[in-house]
């Protein structure tokens, strides 16, 4: 029973960083040392999810709680302060950078093992590989911003709900596969995929108004092809990220690093128009966010 309390409030605080941009669920579970029984709960394998049932519940039902007290207090703060909290999450997207270079070029990956024994040309060949991935990234970003697609910035809290097409349920679905394969990376955040994609703002507001008589229905209408594709994002995502990152780790953090340098382009508000105060709260507030991802990852390393 005591481990069963455990997990259920480590699953809490995993439910409450996947709410926070920039703040890696997978990098708390592997903080408190269960990251390994996670995955191997969602790659479908019956035998260990029969022997492993209670942990499943502990941590299924601690994320859920931590996903619903967080979400009210997000979703307030984007109906009240939508550009302080935008730059706030700037700040954890900046402060998530220095890891994620790191995975991307600093370490010694898979795939780049004896990486010192080769010759100049050889690690000039891969550095252009891990380029053209961080292009490739930073360009699927502002494509999709171009063209109006998925990335929507004036999809934010409950105008966004008040139409819910096939089309942006088919979004809301793609979004949640995303986010759903990308926290399952330690070090990468999914509901930060989730801010890249436009549709974070939509699906907290979502959450927080499961609960409300008038918004239950719109609420319902956008988690569930959110929560379809997480579902199917964390079940398929496992094997697909285990294989990447065993063939192709570095050039995948590659594409990750991409779409984080990208996102910031398109999420930046326009602040030009503010007073000098609000200027001022602006830069205090990216400042906080980047402290908070930077330190929060510093700490998950050491």
């Amino acid at each position: 029973m005591l481990e069963f309390i455990k997990t259920f409030f480590i699953g809490i605080f995993v439910g409450i960083a996947n709410v926070i941009p920039g703040v890696s669920g997978g990098t708390l579970f592997v903080v408190f040392n269960i990251y390994e029984k996670f995955i191997n709960l969602i790659t479908l394998n019956i035998k260990n999810i029969l022997k492993n049932w209670k942990f499943a519940i502990s941590v299924v039902l601690g994320i859920g709680v931590g996903i619903l007290i967080f979400s009210k207090a997000v979703d307030f703060l984007y109906n009240n302060y939508p550009v302080q909290i935008t730059f706030f999450f700037c700040g954890l997207i900046l402060g998530s950078i220095p890891l994620l270079w790191n995975f991307a070029f600093g370490v010694v990956c898979k795939e780049g093992e004896g990486e010192s024994k080769k010759s100049g040309a050889s690690k000039n060949i891969q550095l252009v590989k891990k380029v053209l991935c961080v292009i490739f990234g930073i360009a699927l970003i502002l494509t999709f911003d171009f063209l109006g697609g998925i990335f929507t910035k004036e999809s934010v809290g409950d105008v966004a709900i008040q139409s819910v097409s096939f089309g942006f349920g088919v979004k809301l679905f793609f979004a949640g596969f995303v986010s759903a394969v990308a926290m399952i990376i330690p070090g990468i955040s999914g509901s930060l995929i989730m801010l890249i994609m436009g549709i974070y703002p939509v699906v907290i507001s979502a959450i927080s108004g499961i609960l409300g008589r008038e918004t239950f229905l719109t609420s319902v209408l956008v988690l569930v092809p959110s929560c379809i594709g997480i579902f199917v994002g964390l079940f398929l995502g496992a094997k697909i990220i285990r294989l990447l990152l065993e063939k192709f780790e570095s050039l995948t953090y590659c594409v990750i690093l991409g779409l984080i340098f990208g996102s910031l382009v398109v999420l930046i508000p326009d602040f030009t128009s503010e007073a000098w105060i609000k200027i001022l709260i602006d830069v205090l507030v990216l400042a906080a966010g980047f402290s908070l991802a930077y330190f929060s990852a510093k700490f998950s390393r050491e």
